[in-house]
């Protein structure tokens, strides 16, 4: 028998954490959690280190350590806190995959950590590329580290390229559902609350990655990352509205051939993928029925209703901090109006005048994109302060 794959997962009670917990779970033959960690939700971490049994347990929030050790303190788990200890689990000796599922901008540095220990990542905080993508390419190159994409539109096309070596890819199409107000006019754009924000058709997903595909940054972040993972030039990614997110993404070659990845939407495929890559395993998922999914939809994305998807291009053709600039803008501002204190239009707003305030620099270092993100967050703050937005 085949020593399990020992698995690291950053973010464990989020929403792709859990998913990747029933994989592991459905597949106990072949995989085995090794460290599990959580920003704040120190009560979910509990019971899944006591469930799962995993060597290692880590809440970012120091506050949380007391709770954390003395509920874990019957077990032989070891329990650390903060920052600092993400990084260095990350680097332990046993780690096969490390799946980084964390929220936002957080997922950096650990990511970095993992690449220069030389572990599989399984990227599926996007904001790490978005945010350092050079940074990071560079540094799997470096340390030969392999990274397999976790979103489920970069997993797409990534199947569709195995077996492809050497064949140029003419264009990447990203898919897009066009999230819950596809067909809202910009005057309805204008008054949508929080509440209907946060009820995304045809996927169960966290609070910031659910408001982020309502405006349309979600795409235009996975559009920066394609360009990362991919090696393509900003002119070769499209993205096309596809309501039924049955079709994940495709790629077009220069024979004008196009090939789809298809599944229902189940965010544990992507998951099971990365782990088992480059096999496939049997999974229990649900199986698509051609005879009921009798139409696919297509239509071109509205950039003047959905101002982010064209920022996000912008910061793309920019280069250099400016995708960091955007990310923080965007972190932001969500932030604001999950707590209902900024409009939804008003976000677009905030991140563009926090990109044309922020000083550009073209070939960022790692001490760069800290001070550029600590600092867009400071104006992107500032400007929603001193406008009603």
């Amino acid at each position: 028998m085949e020593r399990k794959k020992q698995i690291a997962i950053l973010g464990s009670t989020g929403s792709i954490g859990t998913q990747a917990l029933q994989v592991i779970e459905e597949h106990a033959e072949r995989y085995e959690v090794y460290a599990i960690t959580a920003n704040n939700r120190v009560d979910e971490l509990i019971l899944q280190a006591r469930k799962f049994q995993p060597e290692v347990v880590v809440i970012a929030n120091k506050s949380k350590y007391n709770q954390l050790k003395e509920a874990l303190a019957d077990l032989p788990i070891k329990v650390y806190a903060g920052e600092e200890a993400l990084c260095q689990i990350v680097e332990s000796g046993p780690i096969d995959i490390v799946l980084t599922a964390m929220v936002g901008y957080s997922g950096l540095k650990p990511t970095m950590s993992a690449i220069r220990a030389g572990k599989t990542i399984a990227l599926a905080n996007k904001e790490t590329l978005v945010v350092a993508g050079e940074l990071i390419n560079k540094l799997a190159l470096q340390y030969k580290t392999p990274i397999l994409p976790v979103d489920s539109e970069h997993s797409a096309i990534f199947q569709c390229l195995v077996g492809e070596v050497g064949n140029p890819i003419e264009k990447l199409i990203l898919t897009a559902s066009g999230g819950p107000f596809r067909t809202f006019s910009y005057e309805q754009l204008k008054s949508v609350t929080r509440q209907q924000a946060l009820k995304h058709p045809n996927w169960d997903m966290g609070a910031k990655i659910t408001i982020d595909s309502a405006s349309m940054m979600n795409k235009g972040f996975e559009v920066i990352e394609a360009k990362w993972l991919f090696g393509v030039e900003p002119s070769q990614i499209d993205v096309v509205i596809h309501p039924q997110s049955i079709i994940h993404s495709m790629v077009q070659f220069e024979d004008s051939s196009i090939k789809a990845q298809m599944g229902l939407p189940d965010m544990r495929l992507p998951i099971q993928y990365a782990f088992s890559y480059p096999d496939r395993i049997p999974s229990a998922f649900g199986r698509l029925d051609f005879t009921k999914c009798n139409q696919l939809t297509f239509e071109q994305p509205d950039t003047e209703r959905f101002r982010n998807l064209a920022l996000a291009y912008e910061a793309m053709h920019h280069g250099g901090n400016m995708p960091c600039i955007l990310n923080a803008a965007n972190e932001i501002v969500v932030s604001a109006f999950l707590r209902e204190q900024i409009s939804f239009l008003g976000m677009s707003e905030v991140i563009e005048k926090t990109m044309e305030t922020m000083t550009f620099i073209n070939h960022p270092t790692y001490d760069d994109y800290v001070a550029t993100d600590a600092e867009a967050r400071i104006i992107a703050a500032e400007i929603m302060k001193n406008s009603n937005l």
